[in-house]
Order: structure tokens, then C-alpha cells, then sequence
């Protein structure tokens, strides 16, 4: 567990009288939460080949949060909860894990990975800008705007042929990408309104709050509705759907979500989103590494015009 508190950042005095800027060390999380969304695609893959996808989350969010409280209680920070915060808490509980998730893994039924992937990663970090700026969480500058527009073009390139090669679902292709875009806005949404949260409380009591009571709510949900979610939940799933769900807790929630809650506290919510442009490239080249799969050129301007684009927004408004 990476533990997190406010960052510096430093200027030393070079001999000539210019100064070095030494980057704290957000930008040193930013790059292992990217590494590891990066990473649980694979994880997801091998457990929801298996497993119903709604249970599989749950169970993992449920587990985290039980981890992630038992850590935040070690250090006294449960005893600190106000009841007057029950409220925002339950609102960025059920709008960052229930209703995205549910949207997401209902929407992507219907619509094909690449398509998917523009719907999602593409209309987040415009939603978490704009959000930001509309909740005076974030400002809306130039420099800002131009990484997101550089980053969504990006995405496009890479991911633009095989939406266009997985198209012709019709109505319900239609209405999975609308659920996709839904999901994007309302994750963008709860990430802005849990920014005050995260000035009173840590990002580690913050995230075992609202993992354990999402993952609850959706294994509740998965049990009552999801179709094999009941015969499921007897755990024989074997060692791949187990290894990735294991790593999805450890590395995806106890690490990575509470490192994005971390650098939306010192960042804001647009700067800690511009993952979007990066996790992508992290899952490709995984891809080409773990599965032998082809790159071409067309994708690698687009990773690199990606890059680009995160460029531009990690830069300090």
C-alpha cells in the first residue's frame, strides 16, 4: 500500500541563477496508477470470462473497502467521520462505483472494445474539465483544453478502426454506447463532488468508504438480478478468474483508486483523469508483451499523440 500525503515541490538554485524545478512525487503515483489500469484489463478479461462481470467487481470492492478501513482505523482516521458528510459520501459512492459500473458493464455488451474504449476514455477527461471548472474544482485553461482536445484526437487514431470494424449493432449497439457515455459522465461527476471529502478526510478512509458500501450494494444487486451471479457465488472460479480478481483488489483498488483519489486532492479531477491518455498505451503494449498482438503505425501515432495530450494537461493550470 502506497501511503499518501500532501506533495512539494521544490526549486534549487543552479550556479548560473536559473532554477530546477525537482517534480514531487504525484507525478511518480500518476505513473503507477497508469501502469496498473493499465494492467487490469487483463485481470478483468480473466475474470469475467468466468465469472457474471457485476458480481466480480462487487465481491473485489467489497474486500478492498474492508482492507482499506481496517488501515484508515489503524491510523484513527475513522474516529474523525462527521454524519453531516453522509450525504456527499453516498452520492459519490453510488455515482463512482454502482452506477458507473453497472452502466459500463451493461453498456459493453452491446457495443464493440474499440468503440467502447473511444465512448469511455475519450469523453472522460472533456466531462471532468468541464465538471471541474462548472464546481470551481478546476480552471479551464488554454493549455488544458488543448491537451484534452490532443488527447481525445489520440484516442480516435487508435482506437477509430476497430470501432468502425465493430459497428452495425444498430438500436442496441446504440443504446450500450449511450450507457457507455452515460458511465463516463456520472464517474466524472462523482470524482469532482468527492474533492471536498478528500480536504477533510484521507484518500485511503475515502476509498474504503465508498468501495465496501458500493461493492455491497452491487453484490447485493449482481445476487438479485445478474444471471449466473447466484450459482457464482460459491468461488469456484479457477485460478486465472482468482488471480486477476486478486490483483484487481491489491493493485486496482487498495492501490491505484485511492492513488487517483490522492491526485484528485492535490490536482483536481481533470489533471488526475488525463490517466485516460495514458492507461491505453500501458494496455497495448501489455498486449504486444503478454499475447504476442500486432501494432501498426496508425497505432503508434496514436499512442504518441496521446502522450502528447497528457503532456499538456498534466502541466499546472
Amino acid at each position: 500500500m502506497i501511503a499518501v500525503r500532501p506533495a512539494t515541490v521544490v526549486a534549487y538554485p543552479r550556479p548560473s541563477g536559473e532554477n530546477v524545478v525537482r517534480v514531487d512525487r504525484s507525478h511518480a503515483l500518476f505513473v503507477v496508477m497508469c501502469v496498473i489500469w493499465g494492467a487490469t484489463w487483463i485481470a478483468v478479461k480473466a475474470g469475467i470470462a468466468v465469472v457474471p462481470p457485476i458480481l466480480f467487481a462487487g465481491t473485489r470492492f467489497v474486500v478492498a473497502g474492508l482492507l482499506l478501513l481496517f488501515l484508515a482505523s489503524r491510523r484513527g482516521e475513522t474516529a474523525r467521520f462527521a454524519r453531516g458528510d453522509a450525504l456527499r459520501f453516498a452520492a459519490v459512492t453510488m455515482l463512482m462505483i454502482v452506477v458507473t459500473y453497472g452502466l459500463l458493464f451493461w453498456g459493453i455488451q452491446y457495443v464493440s472494445s474499440g468503440l467502447a474504449a473511444i465512448l469511455d476514455l475519450a469523453f472522460m477527461p472533456v466531462a471532468l474539465l468541464a465538471i471541474g471548472a462548472a464546481f470551481g474544482e478546476d480552471r479551464l485553461t488554454l493549455a488544458r483544453a488543448v491537451g484534452v482536445a490532443i488527447g481525445v484526437t489520440g484516442l480516435l487514431i487508435l482506437f477509430g478502426p476497430k470501432a468502425v470494424a465493430g459497428t452495425g449493432g444498430g438500436a442496441t449497439e446504440l443504446v450500450g454506447g449511450a450507457a457507455i457515455v452515460l458511465s463516463a459522465f456520472v464517474y466524472s461527476l462523482g470524482s469532482v463532488l468527492a474533492r471536498p471529502l478528500l480536504r477533510k478526510y484521507s484518500p485511503v478512509l475515502v476509498a474504503g468508504i465508498t468501495t465496501l458500501a458500493g461493492g455491497c450494494l452491487m453484490v447485493a444487486g449482481a445476487l438479485a438480478v445478474e444471471p449466473g451471479a447466484r450459482q457464482a457465488i460459491d468461488g469456484r472460479w479457477g485460478v486465472a478468474a482468482w488471480a486477476g480478481w486478486v490483483f484487481l483488489v491489491l493493485c486496482g483498488s487498495l492501490m491505484a483508486y485511492t492513488i487517483f483519489l490522492h491526485l484528485i486532492r492535490e490536482w483536481g479531477a481533470s489533471r488526475a483523469g488525463s490517466y485516460a491518455f495514458v492507461s491505453p498505451i500501458i494496455a497495448v503494449v501489455l498486449g504486444v508483451l503478454v499475447f504476442g498482438e500486432a501494432v501498426t503505425w496508425s497505432d503508434e501515432v496514436g499512442m504518441a499523440t496521446m502522450l502528447a495530450g497528457a503532456w499538456f494537461t498534466l502541466r499546472p493550470a
